[in-house]
């Protein structure tokens, strides 16, 4: 038998916003401080925890809030715009919770759906150095007597240090699985060593696997990276355009707020006060165009998931497929640019006082530049390209590695 489970919209937008408007608010107070001091978001995690944030997407009867994928990503732009870290952090547990609502019903499909709903986050351990999964996986699930181990080392563990379990990617006898590991089990090691410019606090360090014990009920499916269509693409890959979305928000508050705060001026100024300056509200309304067409071409992504997520027949539609991963291949390739020019012009408001370390408005960029980094935009060009074109199949999932 399989899910129908499909989100229904359980709180108005209106309600949701009351919900977690105060937590978003508090989170955007600390962000410049954590980021000078490399401070991880442990304590904005967890109040993120108790709201039931990881548990947007979770239907209320299994005691999630039951939001529509739309409702999810104006949730994740909104806070994007306070600590653009944190939707980036939770993005493969956004995609685990999907995934749960489409499968068969069973026992440990309910189950993982009422652990979410009660505050448990999902963490990944997916990429590797060297030949990654271009081949297979170096990293290796192996029988051990009566049990499974799991030994390999994972960069880019997005969000594992925040979470409860790591979803790990391993090759079992040549093929891939998805392994669900206790992120505080016996043999596994974190860092938080991620050397980005930008980022920084999305504890996307290495993950280390040193004879993991996994029972078999523990080991998926094969995962991200499978053969075929899927929406996991295109759903991963608007997360991360609704971080930038949030960063052109907040790098426009920040901006405006600086200049409504600002006397100095130049002699050669068109007004006495940069907020009166004509030259500098050009500057800001452009920064809020950016940041409403960003927002404007998630939310359109997010309204085609929401037709692809309704069930599990609608997940499996390649055409509603195709719908999705070209737009948001389309998406990508106008939000980057849009945030990156964005995130560069607010400094032509004020003079060098603008670029001071205590203001740290160059995160802003830093975050933006990082976040675009992920899928890099020319392949999607290229495929978009090709689709239009000759009707070429978008590549979906995909891995880094050596060739």
């Amino acid at each position: 038998m399989t899910s129908t489970v499909a989100a229904a919209g359980a709180f108005t937008d209106t309600e949701l916003d009351d919900r977690f408007r105060p937590a978003f608010e508090s989170i955007a107070a600390g962000a410049t401080e954590r980021e000078v001091d490399r401070r991880l978001a442990y304590a904005e995690v967890g109040r993120l925890r108790e709201l039931g944030f990881g548990a947007l997407r979770v239907p209320v009867e299994f005691g999630g809030l039951g939001a529509t994928v739309r409702q999810q990503f104006r949730l994740l732009i909104d806070l994007a715009a306070a600590e653009s870290n944190l939707p980036q952090a939770l993005r493969v547990h956004f995609s685990f919770v999907e995934d749960q609502r489409l499968a068969e019903v069973s026992d440990a499909r309910d189950n993982w759906l009422r652990a979410t709903a009660g505050g448990v986050l999902v963490g990944n351990a997916i990429t590797e150095p060297g030949v990654g999964a271009v081949d297979r996986y170096q990293t290796r699930l192996t029988r051990d007597g009566d049990q499974w181990v799991l030994n390999g080392t994972k960069y880019y563990s997005t969000g594992s240090l925040y979470s409860d379990h790591v979803l790990v990617a391993a090759d079992q006898d040549g093929e891939r699985v998805s392994v669900l590991v206790d992120a505080h089990a016996d043999g596994v090691t974190q860092h938080d060593d991620w050397d980005g410019f930008g980022q920084r606090l999305t504890a996307s360090g290495t993950t280390e696997f040193n004879n993991v014990g996994v029972s078999p009920d523990r080991i998926l499916g094969p995962g991200y990276g499978g053969a075929g269509k899927t929406y996991a693409t295109s759903y991963l890959q608007l997360v991360q355009l609704a971080v930038l979305a949030g960063i052109a928000q907040r790098a426009t508050d920040d901006a405006a707020a600086w200049v409504r705060d600002r006397t100095r001026s130049y002699t050669h100024a068109a007004a006495d006060l940069p907020r009166e300056d004509p030259l500098v509200q050009q500057v800001i309304g452009k920064l809020s165009s950016a940041a409403f067409t960003a927002r404007a071409a998630v939310l359109a992504v997010a309204d085609v998931l929401d037709e692809v997520l309704a069930d599990s027949s609608t997940a499996q539609d390649p055409e509603l497929l195709d719908r999705a991963e070209l737009a948001a291949a389309q998406a990508q390739l106008t939000v980057i640019d849009l945030v990156l020019a964005a995130t560069t012009q607010l400094f032509e408001v004020g003079g060098a006082s603008i670029t001071s370390e205590s203001l740290r408005l160059d995160r802003h960029w830093r975050n933006a530049r990082t976040i675009s980094t992920h899928n890099p935009s020319i392949f999607k060009s290229q495929a978009v390209g090709a689709f239009v074109l000759n009707g070429t199949e978008l590549p979906y999932a995909w891995s880094a590695g050596k060739r």
